[in-house]
């Protein structure tokens, strides 16, 4: 073989600094593989998908949206979704570095979605009931208007129609830009759910990463059962907003579901792949079902 074409098919090779190191060539689509957080291993795509976004070696949850867990909770991902017509607007004409309703239009586009909740009504293993989705992906899960009307929605028609509720919360807490507006959310959730606690009708709190500010200080902690993801962030202030405000650190460990349970402020962690028996076993005590 001449020597041009030998050097040409061994284009493997390189030469740098007098040394010849050698590079394995590895085309692979963007996103094909997936870099776990708490190891740095990484993982296939595929195979992340497979296992609902857990890592299978470390238990690392991925966070996932409203679209995922609708699939992993109801039979056959059937569902009503309810409240998908009440949009978000900007009363308040908020504006900081961006308009607000510049900001609402933005995530909407990159998300998909029309704000930072969703409902649906269906089945789970034969259950009725009514799940509400919080969606970190748009404007980090805060809580405003929208989102709190949904959930009155979701909780109404639970409490209408005697079926369990299960609500998961992934949210940085109010949103500012509705100011007075947001906080507003935090009571009218909580005196919806005191009604159904009135009626009997079961709930769930299914918290995932992260959980905090102003949705822990209301529905996410009013649960029947209070319940999370494994490795999941449970506080009011987050550790950033922490140390910014007592100047250190919290201790390690301190805001996890880990923690948290091990001091009673959690019943049950639930790893997702295991999320539908595990809630379908509880409501089925709850209902008195076999």
């Amino acid at each position: 073989m001449p020597l041009k074409i030998q050097l040409q098919t061994m284009s493997w090779f390189k030469r740098k600094d007098e040394n010849i190191q050698t590079e394995t060539k590895k085309e692979m689509p963007e996103g094909v593989w997936v870099k776990v957080p708490t190891t740095g291993e990484t993982i296939h795509r595929r195979e992340l998908e497979d296992n609902l976004w857990v890592d299978p070696l470390s238990g690392y949850h991925f966070r996932i949206g409203s679209k995922q867990y609708f699939s992993i909770i109801f039979d056959d991902n059937k569902f009503e979704e309810l409240g998908q017509n009440i949009m978000p607007t900007d009363p308040l004409e908020f504006s900081d570095t961006k308009k607000y309703k510049d900001r609402l239009a933005d995530s909407q586009k990159k998300s998909g979605l029309s704000d930072a909740a969703r409902v649906g009504v269906g089945k789970m293993n034969g259950i009725d009931l009514v799940v509400g989705c919080m969606d970190f992906g748009f404007i980090g899960g805060s809580m405003g208007s929208v989102v709190g009307e949904r959930l009155g929605i979701a909780i109404d028609h639970a409490r209408e129609n005697k079926i369990p509720l299960i609500i998961i919360s992934q949210t940085g807490g109010a949103r500012m830009m509705e100011s007075v507006l947001s906080l507003m959310q935090m009571a009218k959730t909580s005196a919806k759910l005191a009604q159904l606690e009135e009626d009997g009708v079961p709930y769930i709190s299914y918290m995932t990463h992260p959980t905090t500010g102003g949705v822990t200080a209301s529905y996410a902690m009013l649960g029947d059962f209070n319940v999370a993801e494994p490795g999941a962030l449970i506080a009011f202030a987050g550790p950033r907003v922490v140390r910014q405000t007592i100047g250190r650190d919290l201790p390690e460990g301190f805001q996890t579901a880990e923690y948290l349970l091990e001091h009673g402020f959690l019943d049950f962690i639930v790893p997702r792949n295991t999320m539908k028996s595990k809630l379908t076993k509880l409501l089925k005590l709850v209902l008195h079902k076999k």
